[in-house]
């Protein structure tokens, strides 16, 4: 019965290649273009973090906390973090990262949030789309880096596509907790104002649900930064490199500075955007 079982399996993985081919076919200039696109997004945020000189963009990081948090001691830290950066020599590496990250915050929270609308006012909708997130979420990030190098070869972009396909379901979840938590008196009043469906959304849902919003750009970041090194497998540069290196060399002291460096920017960015809820 075993023997019949395995002799007789569902051929699941050439169905995948199968369909693989056929996009990488049929697809390949839509795939030119999207590669096209996220480079020069990409190049764009790249020649912003590292044109200046490294003090303005400290400068630049530490007025924006300034301004979300109005806190000198978080302006402190961050100020303090970027400086043990520049000690470790890893600014190069930290700015490649924090463009990878930044251009997944672009994208994810670009179609998460618009998404995370959608299925918050259609509960079939989220109900359908509840297992391809989780599907998501827990499939095995390597899996997403072979389509990726087979549609977008080998460097940042791939590198981004994985990380887009891995963090998608964050800011999408959570937008769509925020707007459907809305309580109906609010909703109701709205209403009773006269309020149009697009005045109530942007007047009322998204108000209420902007904490949960900026949690899901928060997850959106600290989930991109965990895929750094996984990217760097497929040739995106950054903080990546260095701890696969380290890993290969089996170097305790490469692999503890990149990773200390890599912890150190995921804390600075999540006191930056850091919501009060009260």
């Amino acid at each position: 019965m075993l023997d019949w079982l395995t002799d007789n399996k569902i051929p699941l993985g050439r169905w995948a290649a199968d369909g693989f081919d056929w996009l990488q076919s049929v697809g390949g200039p839509f795939f030119d273009g999207l590669a096209a696109a996220l480079e020069t997004l990409i190049d764009a945020i790249l020649w912003v973090l590292q044109s200046p000189h490294p003090f303005i963009i400290i400068a630049a990081f530490v007025a924006i906390t300034w301004f979300l948090q109005r806190s000198w001691k978080v302006c402190l830290f961050v100020a303090l973090g970027f400086l043990f950066i520049l000690n470790q020599d890893y600014w190069e590496e930290m700015s490649e990262s924090l463009t990878l990250v930044l251009s997944a915050c672009v994208v994810c929270m670009g179609i998460g949030v618009p998404i995370g609308i959608a299925v918050a006012h259609r509960p079939k909708l989220y109900a359908f789309l509840r297992p391809v997130l989780d599907l998501m979420q827990t499939l095995p990030t390597f899996v997403y880096l072979i389509p990726a190098i087979v549609f977008f070869g080998i460097g940042m972009v791939p590198g981004l596509i994985a990380t887009v396909i891995f963090v998608l379901p964050a800011p999408i979840r959570l937008t769509q907790l925020g707007v459907a938590s809305t309580p109906q008196n609010l909703l109701e009043a709205a209403q009773a104002f006269g309020a149009t469906r697009r005045q109530t959304l942007w007047k009322v849902e998204l108000p209420y649900a902007f904490p949960q919003i900026m949690a899901g750009l928060n997850q959106t970041i600290m989930l991109s930064l965990s895929m750094v090194v996984i990217a760097a497998l497929v040739g995106a540069d950054g903080l990546g490199v260095p701890v696969v290196r380290a890993l290969n060399s089996v170097n305790t002291a490469l692999g503890f500075e990149s990773g200390m460096v890599i912890v150190v920017v995921a804390i600075m960015l999540d006191r930056i955007l850091k919501v009060d809820r009260k």
